[in-house]
């Protein structure tokens, strides 16, 4: 919105908002004082379910106003939250607790009083008297604007800041990146020694003894070449278990639903694949989902006392989404367990959330999102890390 070029009907919107902002000015004072007291009774305990209350109004409040200065600047006013919907009770509040974006939005409590009495309040004594309607109409444009930059300013980080939390996130999911392809590499030695390693030492030494006894006792050569043929073809589906544990041959071949769909056959329950991956994913974005969805899969059948589970795959605003779902007991816990941290991580990579809903009965609901932009860079060939 051009504050020279606004129209009556804008600078009455801005003057609504204004009286909004006036109105919620005295709640928001209170909600700072219940704020702090309950953090203080929060070290006797007593303080922590208010907490709980508080801290999903205080954001609320925080939301409105990002809203009205966004409407006023024309531009996004991001909220930029420590993700927390997989946390639960206290867990929660020390996800909130280390937010850097909680402590703004107490800061911006303390100052919504005065900004409020001083821009919002002025506009609306302005707008009152016929007298000063003339100053009203080109005083209300800037007046709001400047206030909406400083709730910009305190309820959103800068540029700087999102740079540095940029840098933050890209150094730790490189060095998880780099701590899971150590990994890989050590779960994919430790399977070739134990398996297709010793059954081909194994091989070499019955087709060794065989050679010796083909002319004295052809009977039991023949045993042993019989013998060395089993060990081979053992040797072989080791090997192509290793290959299947790095990129499955189905996914490369046919994609992520057939893949997943393979994966579904060999669970205990029926497990029902529905939707379908978008075209010309990137090759790391997709052995990421795939990789993701096995693990879920796997915990379905080992914790979860399903009767049934279901994956559902597609695409929505630039994002490969896949949502694995069961009707077991519930009350999964995803900080609790490697497996679904090793999932968060492998998407981190890729820029990729999990989320996961599980209250006790069920059912449980696995949602995994993805970048699938081919152009982004975190979906590159080159940032493949295992």
């Amino acid at each position: 919105m051009r504050i020279s070029r606004m129209s009556r009907a804008g600078r009455l919107r801005l003057t609504g908002y204004a009286a909004l902002q006036l109105l919620l000015s005295v709640p928001a004072l209170v909600l700072f004082v219940v704020d702090v007291a309950a953090m203080v009774l929060s070290i006797l305990v007593v303080g922590v379910p208010l907490l709980m209350v508080l801290l999903p109004v205080t954001r609320w409040f925080a939301r409105v106003h990002r809203t009205m200065a966004g409407v006023v600047l024309g531009v996004d006013v991001p909220a930029s939250y420590l993700p927390y919907d997989s946390a639960r009770g206290v867990a929660r509040l020390r996800i909130a607790a280390a937010d850097p974006m909680t402590w703004r939005d107490l800061a911006w409590l303390v100052a919504a009083m005065p900004l409020a009495f001083t821009a919002s309040l002025t506009v609306l004594v302005l707008f009152a008297p016929v007298v000063t309607g003339v100053v009203w109409w080109y005083a209300v444009g800037p007046l709001m604007y400047y206030r909406s930059r400083a709730d910009q300013w305190l309820l959103a980080f800068g540029t700087t800041e999102r740079l540095e939390q940029r840098v933050e996130v890209l150094t730790e999911t490189r060095n998880q990146s780099l701590d899971s392809a150590a990994a890989e590499l050590r779960r994919i030695e430790r399977d070739l020694h134990d398996g297709a390693q010793a059954r081909l030492a194994s091989l070499g030494m019955t087709l060794g003894m065989a050679a010796e006894l083909v002319e004295r006792d052809p009977e039991t050569a023949r045993r042993m070449l019989t013998e060395a043929r089993e060990t081979s073809s053992a040797a072989l589906g080791d090997l192509r278990d290793v290959v299947h544990g790095i990129h499955p041959p189905v996914l490369a071949d046919r994609g992520l639903t057939a893949a997943v769909e393979a994966l579904a056959l060999d669970l205990p329950i029926p497990v029902e694949v529905g939707g379908d991956a978008p075209s010309g994913l990137p090759a790391p974005v997709e052995s990421a989902a795939y990789f993701a969805v096995a693990e879920c899969l796997a915990n379905v059948a080992k914790h979860a006392r399903a009767s049934r589970a279901w994956v559902e795959v597609g695409q929505a605003a630039g994002l490969l989404s896949v949502v694995v779902g069961d009707d077991g007991r519930g009350g999964a816990d995803p900080t609790s367990g490697t497996g679904m941290r090793g999932v968060a991580r492998r998407l981190a990579a890729f820029d990729g959330t999990m989320r996961v809903s599980s209250p006790k009965g069920g059912p449980t609901l696995v949602t995994l999102e993805v970048p699938c932009d081919s152009s982004s860079p975190r979906t590159t060939p080159s940032s493949e890390t295992g």
